[in-house]
């Protein structure tokens, strides 16, 4: 059997059901799932798409509950990832509850309606991404976790990364993963057809609990309601903090995200701490030596499964290789004097990774994966002194445009390189002209068409949904960013010191020149407290009350919670006594008078 039937075979492979229809809803009717907007993709593949990505889009359609061993579930297609749901002595175990709750409890009840009403015994997060914790209270309540009847298990440093990556430049990430995701792009062959990793991402409710035990070291051995794990921390590959495990009694191996259907991310589209390929091949070596030859059945948090020992160590040896063949010839490369984008243009995988379909690039593409490298060992400069103090995009496109004889002639050029099929420099001339006369329609239309025709041939679902949301603004206008609001629940998990530095991060400093205050900000219900010092535009917060500050702002956990999601205003919490303040309380008011709104709507294909 060729890999491309088996591909198949395994994706259907333990069928059970289908969600039918697979449409699923938030209360009072928003739909945040559809997976049949995607039946399109039973068809055969159009003009406007590649082959091998058409072939990518129609495997991870597929979805439903599968059993993939003898009490081993996987649901899939129901969001972006995957949930696992293991079956123990008591209850179920729930690995990875999807991004959003509505999707988690209809996962759960897929597998309910065909398996039986089981409770759910424990919740195991394999990392810190947020499409693998977002629904966890569409399956536990938390007076369950916090009475200690359903453990969570994570990873060490779980929940700092977690909200490090979801909160501190979360604005601008949600902004960019609209473009890498294409939610808001039409289904269809000339628009969203998936993202390599999944189809898109769910628009539901998030919600997070913290882990209730932390697993800090490889090689620790937890029994959960009777099914025994074998741990493998891997930190620093595919998020800062991520494991595998290993179920020796089943000889079942979860690879978290660290092993999928694809090239990965070293640095996601939509902007993340750049990942260590190093490492990350490192610890697939390390997977291998600890559990290869103990594993039949081997699932990762995304895509199907593989069966079998000798299919499994082969797939690890590969993915391994895939990562460790970028990092190492990228940095023989960078010794050589080549830039990142010079090593992005001659970076050839060998042949032998090159034809597995799992190596190739449908989510990350050896393109900017080389970048990334250079980028975490080089930085952003490539040592051109030409290069350190270059114009900003609109007064470099002013000037591109001046030189080349105005709006009417570098139109032309753009027109001339896109007839002669040279896209990228098309692309380039005619982001020229809309950065320079952004009002310009014919400047955009021919940048909108041009966009258009890089995305229908990219074998990279991530490129080709940029590219198309970027025909899409420009055409339309820029739209609203597809994400919902964190709720309470997920901000409830938060520790206070990490929304103080959140606070932090919106002072608008240049209108903070020159004010110095300082303000005690206590949790009523819990006692804790910071004292909040505002001076040289920058504001700090230290443990405890300073008996000088100017003012004590004073209200209980949730409302924080809700004000941080936006589900009460302040005005709202006065009125019924949930806040209050003592002291010079024009200072609270001045403070916050500083903070600057985040944009979720900012500009990306015009300035």
């Amino acid at each position: 059997m060729s890999e491309r039937d088996q591909d198949f075979e395994d994706a259907r492979r333990g069928f059970i059901a289908a969600l039918d229809p697979g449409r699923i809803e938030a209360p009072g009717g928003r739909v945040v799932w559809d997976s049949d907007a995607y039946d399109f993709l039973a068809g055969d593949c159009p003009e406007t798409a590649t082959p091998s990505l058409w072939r990518q889009s129609r495997l991870t359609a597929i979805q439903g509950l599968f059993e993939i061993a003898p009490r081993f579930f996987q649901v899939r297609g129901l969001d972006l990832s995957n949930m696992e749901i293991v079956e123990g002595h008591d209850g179920i175990i729930v690995i990875d509850p999807l991004i959003s709750i509505e999707c988690a409890a209809a996962g759960l009840a897929l597998y309910r309606e065909h398996r039986g009403d089981r409770p759910v015994t424990a919740v195991v997060y394999t990392h810190s991404h947020v499409d693998h914790f977002g629904g966890v209270a569409g399956v536990v309540s938390a007076e369950d976790v916090d009475s200690g009847r359903v453990p969570i298990l994570a990873p060490e440093g779980f929940l700092e990364h977690a909200v490090r990556e979801n909160a501190f430049a979360g604005p601008a990430m949600a902004r960019r993963a609209g473009y890498m995701y294409g939610a808001m792009l039409e289904r269809g062959p000339r628009a969203q057809i998936g993202c390599g990793l999944g189809l898109t991402t769910s628009v539901g409710r998030n919600s997070l609990y913290a882990p209730t035990l932390e697993i800090a070291e490889t090689g620790r051995e937890e029994t959960v309601d009777g099914v025994r794990f074998v741990f493998q921390l891997t930190p620093g590959t595919e998020a800062p903090a991520e494991m595998n495990f290993h179920f020796p009694d089943h000889r079942v191996l979860c690879v978290a995200e660290n092993a999928t259907h694809t090239l990965h991310n070293i640095l996601t589209p939509r902007g993340a701490l750049v990942r260590d390929a190093h490492v990350w091949a490192r610890y697939l070596n390390e997977t291998i030596e600890l559990f290869g030859a103990d594993t039949d059945v081997l699932f990762a948090v995304h895509h199907w499964p593989i069966w079998g020992t000798a299919r499994a160590i082969d797939f690890l040896r590969k993915q391994r290789d895939l990562y460790g063949y970028l990092h190492d010839q990228t940095l023989r490369l960078i010794n050589k004097g080549l830039t990142g984008a010079e090593i992005a243009e001659v970076m050839e995988l060998p042949p032998s990774l090159e034809r597995e379909s799992h190596c190739r690039g449908y989510y990350g593409s050896v393109s900017h994966n080389v970048k990334a490298i250079y980028q975490r060992y080089m930085g952003w400069f490539d040592g051109n002194p030409a290069h350190l103090w270059e114009h900003p995009p609109v007064e470099r496109a002013r000037r591109y445009v001046k030189a080349i004889g105005g709006i009417d002639p570098t139109l032309d050029r753009a027109r001339e390189a896109a007839e002669a099929g040279d896209l990228r420099w098309a692309a380039e001339l005619a982001n020229h002209a809309v950065f320079a006369a952004p009002e310009h329609e014919g400047a955009r239309g021919l940048q909108a068409t041009v966009l258009e025709r890089l995305g229908h041939g990219c074998e990279n679902a991530t490129w080709r949904n940029f590219f198309l949301m970027g025909a899409k603004e420009l055409r339309d206008g820029i739209v609203d960013t597809p994400t919902v609001s964190a709720s309470p629940e997920m901000v409830g998990q938060v520790p206070l010191e990490q929304i103080l530095d959140g606070m932090a991060f919106r002072i608008d400093g240049p209108r903070a020149f020159g004010v110095e205050l300082s303000i005690v900000f206590e949790l009523s219900d819990t006692g804790e407290a910071h004292t909040l010092t505002l001076e040289n535009a920058v504001l700090t917060h230290t443990p405890g009350k300073r008996e000088d500050a100017q003012a004590t702002l004073r209200l209980p956990r949730s409302a924080l919670d809700e004000l941080i999601a936006e589900t009460v205003t302040t005005a709202e919490l006065f009125e019924e006594g949930r806040i209050a303040i003592e002291g010079d309380g024009a200072k609270v008011g001045e403070l916050f008078g500083l903070m600057d709104d985040p944009d979720p709507r900012f500009a990306i294909v015009t300035p």
